[in-house]
């Protein structure tokens, strides 16, 4: 790796640089780095940030959505004057104002079996910042088959979960075999969500993030976190790899076409 910091970064990251679990050389592989984060909502917003602010040098953002007022409560990269506007749109002005180190690859898309695997393929690390199950498992899927490591990270009122899926432990489907019917989990459209709570989930994702691109710490790689802010309280849960899982098994399938997303469980061989 060619350092190649100049005066002005050197002051910008100053921070990192005197860190030694960063230093220069942890700082320019940041820089080297490239992030798709899935979802420019609640999660993604803290996520592209705080990504942004410490110099991951290309972050794609995919969503096919727009701005839209009742956002503005907790999506805090997007502002008034961006109602109506695409939200990847929105996230990359945020960020040129932000940081000029980073480039921003928009993708205004939503993700589907036919480009998720084109969509992650340049990137290094991907983070899970969406609201569905359908595209949660599809984004599983799509990253363990490919060996690509990622972050998920999910909210409902005043709770929250994250973990981290690497190449060398379970994946999501070894905890969720498949997604709960159709009506049992309510969105936050329906229930609503504490405004804050998005922000804590998602620097815990971002934190993950930049602990895989440095290889620096322990992931939360077959643990899950679970935050209750009422209580304030978190409870960590350990997983295994199953064996069976059709994903990251023993005898996996060779691609996400072999799932049956349009199912509300998005079982694996189900036709």
């Amino acid at each position: 790796m060619s350092l190649s910091l100049d005066p002005t970064q050197l002051d910008r990251y100053s921070r990192h640089i005197i860190m030694d679990e960063v230093g220069p050389e942890g700082q320019q592989a940041l820089l080297d780095a490239a992030v798709l984060v899935v979802g420019a909502g609640g999660l993604g917003s803290p996520v592209v940030q705080y990504l942004a602010a410490a110099g991951v040098g290309t972050i794609g953002v995919a969503d096919d959505d727009e701005v839209e007022l009742s956002n503005l409560q907790r999506q805090i990269i997007h502002g008034n004057d961006d109602v109506g506007r695409p939200k990847v749109e929105s996230a990359a002005d945020f960020v040129a104002d932000l940081n000029p180190d980073v480039d921003v690859e928009t993708h205004e898309v939503r993700v589907e079996p036919d480009n998720v695997e084109d969509l992650i393929a340049e990137y290094d690390f991907v983070v899970d910042a969406t609201d569905n199950f359908r595209t949660r498992y599809l984004v599983n899927d799509a990253c363990t088959l490919s060996g690509t490591p990622f972050s998920h990270g999910a909210i409902y009122k005043f709770e929250g979960q994250v973990t981290t899926f690497t190449t060398e432990g379970p994946c999501y489907r070894c905890l969720f075999p498949e997604a709960p019917p159709e009506g049992m989990v309510a969105d936050c459209a329906t229930t609503g969500v504490l405004g804050a709570l998005p922000g804590t989930i998602g620097n815990i994702q971002a934190t993950e993030t930049l602990k895989c691109l440095l290889g620096a710490g322990e992931p939360l790689d077959g643990r899950m976190i679970f935050y209750d802010a009422m209580e304030m309280s978190f409870e960590e849960v350990q997983f295994r790899p199953n064996p069976d899982c059709p994903i990251c098994g023993d005898d996996p399938i060779e691609s996400v076409a072999e799932v049956s997303y349009a199912e509300e469980s998005c079982p694996v061989n189900a036709d």
